[in-house]
């Protein structure tokens, strides 16, 4: 259990008041003794790289005719941190017989070979709480987290789901959230405090990735309200965000809008609203502002407190797709410029290298 005063003692407040501790029948199962430990890069500290979107290959559009062999070669590099993760946005899986659109041609799902998982190497955990990890069935999803397990990659997204993992001495709880069937859902705060606080009491640091908000070139404003898309609750995610960190989120990774978002520091933990897209498999990208995301390179000390961060940017072209540095670091200046412009107040600083700073108290 985390040692900071005022958020282990919220934790078991919101645990109580939830009554997930008044039986077990009710209870969010937490990080354990069987948990996976691996080293950590710096005694005290852990460190966690951060994706937007992904999406490495779709058959349905006929691109990555390699199935994506290489697609992340010029930014693997990167992938240096305790924990490394994104959201994935498509199925890995055969054929199963289903799909979502039928035979609707505006439809959009995604799909690649089982093959193809093992082109995510240096990811370690990939959330699967999103609007496509379903988009062939109950089959394609479970075929997922198998053909990512086989290739070393854990998943996170199912509702009541907590990933957890030992860094060093450090427990790190992992929650994914979506406004879909079968995730915690983003429009539930009730649900968002219950299950993680059930996360907090269990580990030191809680990572949060949360698919939320509008989507598309004019969906970076980050605004007090509900969002909606395509007739759907996407949820207020400024309301969400803060509700996660009351109850013990330590970061919160957003994607979803396509596009990038501003960031803040709410009670000292960073929020990124969204990290953009990072790469696009020949489908993402079909407008210039949706071609750019950022890396988020975050140091947290033992208890989840901010100690450094920076974030590198990509930009790829919407024919193929493949994430690419981009030497003019263009993704986190607009993050930056996104942040100032919305959350003035508790904005950070993402100076021209993409370090970036805590607004001054």
């Amino acid at each position: 259990m985390r040692g900071v005063p005022w958020r282990t003692a919220a934790a078991v407040i919101l645990l109580v008041a939830c009554g997930v501790v008044a039986t077990r029948a009710t209870a969010i199962p937490g990080c354990g003794a069987d948990t996976p430990s691996v080293p950590a890069g710096h005694p005290g500290e852990i460190s966690v790289g951060a994706t937007g979107d992904l999406l490495i290959h779709d058959v349905g559009h006929g691109v990555q005719k390699d199935d994506g062999a290489g697609y992340f070669d010029a930014v693997r590099p990167w992938f240096a941190q305790d924990l490394v993760t994104g959201n994935l946005e498509q199925v890995i899986s055969e054929d199963t017989g289903y799909d979502k659109c039928g035979s609707d041609s505006d439809c959009l799902a995604f799909r690649s070979e089982p093959s193809t998982a093992r082109y995510f190497a240096g990811f370690d955990l990939l959330n699967m709480a999103n609007n496509h990890t379903g988009d062939f069935g109950d089959d394609g999803y479970a075929n997922t987290r198998a053909n990512l397990a086989a290739n070393g990659i854990r998943a996170v997204g199912r509702r009541d789901e907590i990933v957890c993992t030992r860094i060093g001495g450090t427990t790190v709880a992992m929650v994914g959230f979506a406004p879909y069937r079968g995730t915690n859902p983003v429009t539930d705060l009730r649900h968002v405090r219950r299950v993680v606080a059930a996360a907090a009491a269990s580990a030191d640091v809680v990572v949060v990735q949360a698919h939320m908000g509008a989507e598309g070139p004019d969906a970076s404003v980050v605004a007090p309200g509900t969002e909606r898309m395509y007739g759907e609750n996407r949820g207020d995610v400024l309301a969400f965000s803060h509700a996660a960190v009351d109850a013990g989120a330590d970061i919160v990774l957003g994607h979803g809008p396509h596009t990038l978002r501003g960031a803040e520091f709410y009670r000292g933990r960073l929020i990124a609203y969204s990290l953009g897209n990072f790469g696009g498999g020949g489908v993402f990208g079909a407008e210039p502002e949706t071609r750019y995301g950022v890396y988020l390179d975050v140091t947290l000390d033992s208890h989840g407190r901010f100690v450094s961060g920076r974030m590198r940017s990509v930009h790829f072209e919407h024919s193929t797709g493949v994430p690419q540095p981009d030497p003019q670091n263009r993704a986190a200046q607009l993050v930056d410029d996104f942040s100032r412009r919305d959350l003035p107040k508790t904005a950070p600083t993402i100076a021209a290298d993409g370090t970036i700073a805590p607004p001054r108290p």
